[in-house]
Formats: C-alpha cells, sequence, structure tokens
C-alpha cells in the first residue's frame, strides 16, 4: 500500500537566508520552506533523495502565496549523478511538468496544493522551477516551495505486489478465494489505496504531537478491525476523528504563538502558550478516561525549530495573523485552506516528453469528474491540473423539494439541529470556537426553521454585546457572524434569506458603531457580502430578487457604507456574456438608480468606469438590458454635456445606422435644445414646398404678364404692317443664324464694334454683368463672385464663408466679423439671389440679377453702371445700345472667352455655357 516516503535534500541551486530547502524535510504548521535567492537566474533546481529505491505513486507541492514558479519540472533518477557535470544531467529521466497559477484571483492571499498522480521507479527525484509570476508583492523575483509531499511503495514491494496480484487473478479464475469475502472492495484492501494520514494537508494544518497519536490509533484502529473488535475500532474511529479538530486547533495556536513572538509580544506568545497546554491536558485526560492514551502514544516528537512564518516583503506581514476564532480568514484562508482539505482526483496525470518509451509513460488517474480538455495543445505542452478546488467558486445550498422540507421538519422535531457533518465542522470550525456548536448547527440545518431561528439568536447576542467587550472579541464574533450571514444570503427559504439581510443591516449601523469598531470591519462586512447578494439579483424568484436589490441599494446609501466606495465598484463591472438575464437586467436597474442617488462625485461613480460600462452594455443580448445603458447615458449627458462625447463614435450617418446610437444622439440634440434630425427634415420639407409654391406663383404671374406682352406685340405688328414697316430683325437686317454676332451674351449689348477684340475689351471694361477679381485679376460673372473666391481664385486659401450672409470674407477678419453680427443674413438660394457687391438679398432668377446689376434701381455698388449712367447723356445717338427682343437668356455660347488678362474665369465660363 502507498504511504509517505522519508526524503532528504542532497542539492539546490541556492536559497535566501533563513530559507534552506532542508526546510522541506519537514511538514508543520508553521514551517516556512525553502526560497530562491533574491534576483536569482533560472531556472531554479532541487535534488531530494529518497530513503530508498522506490515507485512514486504520487507527488503534492504546496507553493508560496506569492512567489510562484510558473512551472515546475519532475525529473528521477536511480542513481545520483554528478550534477555539476552538465553532460552527465542525462542520468536524470523527464516525467514532465506541471503548471501553477498566478494566484490574482485571490489577492495572492491562498497557497495553492497541487496533486500529481506519477508512476515512476527511482531513489533521486530533481525538481526545476522555471520564472516567476510577476506580482507587486513578490518585488525580488524569486520562488519559492513551502513543502513537498512524496507517496509512494518500496520499489521490491512494488514488484512482490505485482507478482500477488497476478496470482490472485489466476487463483480468480480457479475458483480459489482464500480472503474474506467481507472485506472486499474495502478501501484498506485496495493495493493503491493512500491513507489520508499520509496527505500533505495532514501534516500541514496538525499540531505534530496529535498527528503521531492520531497515526498510532489508527494502526490500532486497522488491527481491531483484523481482530474483528469492531465495538472498540468505532471508539478508535470517533476518538481520530475528534483529534484531528484538535490538532487543527493546536496547529493554529502554535501559528498564532510564533507570530507573536515574531512581533515580541511576549505577553501573549505566553497566553497562547498557556491556552495550549490547558487544551491538550484536557484532551489527553478525555481520551485516558477511555483507555486511549499510553505511554507509547505520550511519546512527543522533536520540537521544530522556532522560526516566523512571515516576512518582511510579505503581503501577510502587514497586518497581524489571525485569532483562532476569526472565521474570516477561514474564508480567505479558505483559498489556504479548503483546497488542500477536499481534494478530488486528478483529471490525467503528468506530461511526458515524446522522447520516452511507452514504459516511461505515467498511467492516468482514475477521475469520476469530467476531464479537462487539452487535446489540442502539443502532447508535450500539455500542464497537468492541480487537484485542488477552484477559488472563487459559490457553493451552492441544494434546492429542497416541498417533500425534502416536510421531512427534514419531521426529523428535527427532537428541538434540536442534527450534528454537523465532518466537512462542515472543518469549515465552520473557526465559527464555532467563537460562537458555539449549537448556534452553527442550527445554521447548518437541513430543517429550515433551525437556520432561521439561529440567525435570530444571533442577532440578539449581538445586541445584547455589552460595550466593554475587548475589541479581539468583538471581531472574532463580527467575522464569525458574516461567515453565516454569507451561508444563509444563498438560501432558497425566503424568511432565512430575509433573517440574513436584517443580521448583516444591524451589524453595519448598529454593531460596528456602537462598539466603535474601525471602517476595516464595515468593509470587510460588505466585500464579503456584496458579491453573494449580487448573484441573488439574478434569482428565478421575483420576490427575492427585487429584496436582494433594494436591500443592496439601501446599503449603499448607508452614511457608514457610502463614504467607502465600494459597492459602486462592483455594479460599474463588465457583464458576463453568459450571464442570466435577469442577473443583468438586476445590475442595470442598481447603477441606474444609485446614479441618482450618489452622483459621480466621490462616490466610487466616475464618468469614465460609468460610460465604459454603458457603452459595452449596448452590445448586450437582452433589449431591456440596452434601453437601461440608453436611458444611463442620457443622464450623464445631462449632467456632463460635452464629457460624455469622447466616449461614444462620432456622430455621423453610419453610426446612426445603429437605432441605438440614433436615439442617444437625438436625445443629446433635445437636451441642447436643438431640433432633432426628424424635425430638421420637416422644417426642410415645409421650406421646400414653401419656395415651391411661390414659384408657381411667380410662374403664374409671368406667364400672365407674357400673355399680355405678346398681345400688345401682335398689335405692334398690325400697325407696323399697316404703317409699311418691318420687323426689328428684318429691319436691322440681321438673318437669325447670325443673330449672336456682335452681340454681348452677358449684358445683352449688341454693338458692330464687338468683333473679337472688342468682346474681349467690353467684358474687361464695361459688361455691367461682369467684374475683375480684385486678387488674381480674373473676369468673372458678379453674380459667381463668391464662389470664385471661395473655389477657384488664386488666393482662396485666404478667404472663408460667413454663415450667415453666405460671403467670402477674409479668414483673419472673419471671427469679428460673424461676432458682431452685423451683416446682413442671406436667405435660401431658392427664394433669393445674394449680391456680393451690394450685400443685398433681391428676387431669385437669372433675370433679376440684370435687373439688378443693369437697371437703374438696382445695385448701387456696380462702379461700371455708375459709370455708364454718367457717360450717357454724351452718347450719340447711332451708337446706342440696344437689346435683342428675345434676349440672350435662351443662346448658346462656346467657351471661355480670352480677356486682356487671361479671360473669363472657371465660373463665368460655366455661366457662359449654361447661357
Amino acid at each position: 500500500m502507498p504511504h509517505k516516503i522519508g526524503f532528504v535534500v542532497v542539492s539546490s541551486s541556492g536559497h535566501e537566508d533563513g530559507f534552506s530547502a532542508r526546510e522541506l524535510m519537514i511538514h508543520a504548521p508553521t514551517v516556512s520552506g525553502w526560497r530562491s535567492p533574491r534576483f536569482c537566474q533560472f531556472p531554479q533546481e532541487i535534488v531530494l533523495q529518497m530513503v530508498e529505491r522506490c515507485r512514486i505513486r504520487k507527488l503534492q507541492l504546496l507553493a508560496h502565496q506569492y512567489m510562484i514558479s510558473s512551472k515546475i519540472e519532475f525529473y528521477i533518477s536511480e542513481s545520483l549523478p554528478e550534477y555539476f557535470a552538465p553532460y552527465q544531467a542525462e542520468r536524470f529521466r523527464r516525467l514532465g511538468y506541471v503548471s501553477l497559477c498566478d494566484n490574482e484571483k485571490t489577492g495572492c492571499k491562498a497557497r495553492e496544493l497541487k496533486s500529481v498522480y506519477v508512476d515512476a521507479v527511482g531513489q533521486f527525484l530533481k525538481l526545476i522551477f522555471h520564472q516567476n509570476h510577476a506580482n507587486k508583492y513578490n518585488i525580488y523575483n524569486q520562488v519559492a516551495l513551502v513543502a513537498i509531499n512524496i507517496i509512494g511503495d518500496p520499489a521490491d514491494f512494488s514488484d512482490e505486489s505485482n507478482t500477488a496480484s497476478r496470482e490472485k487473478l489466476i487463483d480468480h479464475y480457479l475458483g480459489h478465494n482464500s480472503e474474506d469475502p467481507a472485506l472486499e472492495g474495502t478501501y484498506t484492501r485496495r493495493s493503491d489505496y493512500i491513507s489520508p494520514l499520509d496527505d500533505l494537508a495532514f501534516d500541514m494544518y496538525q499540531d505534530p504531537e496529535v498527528a503521531q497519536i492520531i497515526r498510532k490509533l489508527d494502526e490500532r484502529k486497522r488491527e481491531a478491525v483484523q481482530k474483528e473488535r469492531y465495538d472498540y475500532a468505532k471508539k478508535l474511529k470517533q476518538a481520530i476523528a475528534d483529534l484531528q479538530k484538535v490538532g487543527e486547533r493546536l496547529g493554529r495556536y502554535e501559528v498564532e504563538k510564533r507570530c507573536a513572538v515574531e512581533k515580541e509580544d511576549y505577553d501573549l506568545a505566553k497566553e497562547k502558550k498557556q491556552q495550549m497546554e490547558q487544551y491538550r491536558a484536557e484532551v489527553y485526560e478525555q481520551l485516558e478516561l477511555h483507555s486511549l492514551l499510553d505511554a507509547e502514544l505520550m511519546r512527543r516528537p522533536l520540537d521544530l525549530p522556532l522560526r516566523p512564518l512571515a516576512r518582511s516583503g510579505s503581503p501577510r506581514h502587514q497586518k497581524p495573523m489571525p485569532s483562532l476564532p476569526q472565521l474570516e480568514e477561514r474564508g480567505t484562508e479558505n483559498q489556504f485552506a479548503e483546497p488542500f482539505l477536499q481534494e478530488k482526483p486528478s483529471s490525467y496525470s503528468l506530461t511526458i516528453s515524446p522522447q520516452h518509451s511507452a514504459v516511461d509513460q505515467l498511467l492516468p488517474a482514475t477521475d469520476p469528474h469530467p476531464k479537462i480538455n487539452a487535446e489540442s495543445l502539443p502532447y508535450d505542452e500539455r500542464p497537468l491540473p492541480a487537484i485542488r478546488k477552484h477559488h472563487g467558486e459559490a457553493v451552492v445550498e441544494p434546492e429542497m423539494s416541498d417533500a425534502d422540507i416536510s421531512d427534514a421538519r419531521r426529523g428535527g422535531l427532537s428541538g434540536e439541529p442534527e450534528p454537523l457533518t465532518e466537512k462542515a465542522l472543518r469549515e465552520a470550525s473557526s465559527a464555532i470556537d467563537v460562537l458555539g456548536e449549537t448556534l452553527v448547527a442550527g445554521a447548518y440545518s437541513k430543517t429550515w426553521s433551525y437556520r432561521e431561528d439561529a440567525l435570530l439568536a444571533l442577532y440578539k447576542k449581538l445586541m445584547e454585546m455589552p460595550v466593554g467587550t475587548p475589541k479581539e472579541d468583538l471581531k472574532n464574533t463580527l467575522r464569525a457572524s458574516i461567515f453565516l450571514i454569507r451561508r444563509a444570503i444563498k438560501d432558497i427559504v425566503t424568511s432565512v434569506f430575509q433573517a440574513s439581510l436584517k443580521l448583516l443591516k444591524m451589524i453595519i449601523t448598529q454593531y460596528i458603531p456602537k462598539h466603535k469598531l474601525s471602517k476595516l470591519e464595515t468593509a470587510h462586512c460588505v466585500e464579503r457580502t456584496i458579491p453573494v447578494l449580487l448573484t441573488r439579483t439574478g434569482d428565478s424568484s421575483a420576490r427575492l430578487r427585487v429584496t436582494a436589490a433594494n436591500f443592496i441599494q439601501e446599503m449603499a446609501l448607508f452614511k457608514e457604507v457610502k463614504s467607502l466606495q465600494i459597492i459602486p465598484s462592483y455594479l460599474v463591472q463588465p457583464l458576463k456574456t453568459n450571464s442570466s438575464v435577469h442577473l443583468a437586467m438586476s445590475q442595470m436597474g442598481l447603477l441606474a438608480r444609485l446614479l441618482k442617488d450618489l452622483g459621480t462625485g466621490s462616490s466610487g461613480f466616475t464618468i469614465d468606469n460609468v460610460m465604459k460600462f454603458s457603452v459595452s452594455s449596448l452590445e448586450h443580448r437582452v433589449y431591456e438590458v440596452r434601453e437601461t445603458a440608453v436611458r444611463i447615458i442620457l443622464d450623464m449627458y445631462r449632467q456632463h454635456q460635452a464629457s460624455i462625447l469622447e466616449y461614444l463614435p462620432p456622430d455621423d450617418s453610419n453610426t446612426r445606422k445603429n437605432i441605438l446610437y440614433k436615439t442617444i444622439f437625438e436625445g443629446f440634440a433635445k437636451i441642447d435644445g436643438r431640433p432633432t434630425d426628424a424635425e430638421m427634415r420637416a422644417r426642410r420639407k415645409a421650406a421646400t414646398e414653401e419656395a415651391e409654391k411661390q414659384k408657381k406663383e411667380e410662374i403664374k404671374a409671368l406667364q400672365g404678364q407674357l400673355a399680355a406682352l405678346k398681345d400688345i406685340q401682335a398689335e405692334v405688328q398690325v400697325g407696323n404692317i399697316q404703317g409699311g414697316k418691318a420687323a426689328p430683325a428684318e429691319a436691322l437686317g440681321i438673318p437669325d443664324e447670325h443673330y449672336l454676332d456682335n452681340l454681348c451674351i452677358f449684358c445683352g449689348e449688341r454693338s458692330e464694334s464687338f468683333t473679337e477684340e472688342g468682346l474681349d475689351l467690353h467684358y474687361w471694361k464695361h459688361c455691367l454683368m461682369l467684374t475683375r477679381c480684385d486678387h488674381c485679376k480674373q473676369v468673372v460673372e458678379i453674380s459667381s463672385l463668391t464662389e470664385h473666391l471661395l473655389t477657384e481664385c488664386d488666393k482662396k486659401d485666404g478667404f472663408g464663408k460667413c454663415y450667415r450672409c453666405s460671403e467670402a470674407v477674409f479668414k483673419e477678419e472673419l471671427p469679428r466679423h460673424i461676432k458682431n453680427k452685423e451683416c446682413n443674413p442671406a436667405k435660401p438660394e431658392k427664394l433669393a439671389n445674394r449680391c456680393p457687391l451690394c450685400h443685398e438679398n433681391f428676387s431669385p432668377g437669372e433675370e433679376a440679377w440684370k435687373a439688378h446689376l443693369m437697371g437703374p434701381a438696382g445695385c448701387t455698388m456696380n462702379l461700371r453702371k455708375t459709370h455708364i449712367l454718367q457717360k450717357a447723356p454724351a452718347l450719340q445717338p447711332g451708337k446706342s445700345s440696344a437689346v435683342a427682343a428675345s434676349g440672350p437668356s435662351g443662346s448658346k455660347a462656346g467657351s471661355k472667352i480670352p480677356t486682356p488678362k487671361g479671360g473669363l474665369s472657371k465660373s463665368s465660363s460655366r455661366t457662359h455655357a449654361r447661357r
């Protein structure tokens, strides 16, 4: 049968002072283990020699809480090689490696126990430690190992065992069975059975003296079973179970005594020593009464050397080690203890390098639990999972049906709750030390009424605690109470759940202020309960969801809790994709309500964390969650305006394709008093309809005027024909195909001097519809002067457009121009033309430009018109201008006409072509 194998440390690559590798040879609650030198080179190695050649069945490693190696490799050898000579390193055969957790989830407050099932023969075991996991506590980049345990068989015994197994198999098929069938199938008859007393967790949490007594009693129990003294065996079994609890308590006392010595608090150390001696004496007296203790069992093991547990630089050195009854450390140190005390078989064994033969490969361990899928990794790189309980897993009480509850009630008619199981005793041992086993048994009872009564009794006990009670006792009681409250918050019975909330509220608002405990205790209460409460907000029962959410909101507003700013930090944690719908909706609703109550000033809520959470929630699969996120963002914008925009995508057409962002940006517009897109579209539609209506009216009026003109023209032509006069075109002697000759297509003036050169001169100096750009000296139409200055002029970069008057203004003068608001606002292009010379609005259309620029009542700033009006009396009658009856508006012209200084601008050319 496999058992613990003793070993000695042969060599190590180095160690820090006071943390030699030889510490690994001792298993006790106060050992400090091996620690590598500061800023060492990697890898580090340790070589162990077992007391004899053996077949290793199981390895157990207890890692440090923050000096954690990323990977540990295992090598085995039949004999000790000269390890200083690298060329002889092949004498060690590689078994594989195991990866260690970085411990970030526990805040580096827990130690990880790795259990590895192997099957390898040898006498020397080498461990190679690779680069450490980085964290804020490990400032010297060290790796450490607190303890290692080797379980196996002597190699010769293993061979004999294999032979015996073969012989037994043959006897089985031959029908021969000399063994007692009553013992078949029991653990003690299995060749691969490993006793719990050989487990590393047993030695690391037991007082060494009590551990030795337990082992002796276990031997006696096996002898009693062989001799069929079952009553005696039963008594020994109960004594062993009781002594395990005694050993754990004495182990904690020893730890507290060592910590007191480390801090030079010798009064406390003396008190702990006396407490241990008194408790040990009482236990031994009870054992003697039952004839279970004799001189052989009283042989005490060698005392361990006195060394501090924690040294400077340890994150646990900042605060004193917890006193015995404190259950909170069992909660955080559950991260320390539970993984070791509740082991489960490993999913598979060590990874074997491909170069090893099939004989060397390690067999997988049987596992009733689901296996971890590591098939995607290369064979040699598959990590070995630890046999440990994952930190942070919620312990959910199994749901009970009505029949179960009624059965539990019938089972509890005796008036007392049922006794605690061994598992419950281990889990709640610290609470039992403080509150008593009766009260804790009630809290653990299967009958809901006992659970409720236990909480009410605890409520009464805390209310009646006198003011002068020592602070340490008050803190221990508080932490034990929080342990039971956490369990009760998970209860499926509403009355138990409500009783836990009542007790929690009393502790925060009355117990802590009454006894003047520090804010650390309040923070402990909140941090230990708020995750469980948030989980209950996702309960399937609507009543429990609402109760939990309302209590969280109420607790966040307690003056004792509000200043800690703890609850807001939990509410802005991103929603998990696999979280329940109810949980996500409750978290969003709580965030929205508490934002209104607390705001973002010194409350734990900030613009950054709220906006990042809300924007990420816009992608949640649940509509109600997205809708609440939109509401939160709008509320934040109402308070902080532009600071919110940097967390959102730009407001453009692509973004607005998403209906949520469209809703958000339209909400921003309403908050700012700006018209929304829908309102802008409605206004533009109304303006367009108004312009169309006005245009139709103008067309109708012009059509009426045109009809009247046609009538007058018809009358004049009839009169001319009767008087013997020709039509004007015929009178001028101009054929239709030469009608555009000698004609200015811009102003409509006709002159025989308008040859190609004459027209250029006319455009350059005299045409009333054109002007010269003062900046590039090009001739442009007055109607397109603004467009020319902004887009075509050589100096266009120096101009900007005023959004009020729509004219081109020098950029350096534009801010003052806009600020003064002295310009005449322009009307839409469909409603009016805008003159860049006199800055006035006038009726739309091409003909309106002629009337404005050439008419006597038009533009007063057209210098060419002023010059012509001054010269008009001096003109000879034969040189008077004539405008074609049909006008130039319907004619077609060629491309750009050159001018003495380079010709018309592009805008004029386009107008020319358009005409």
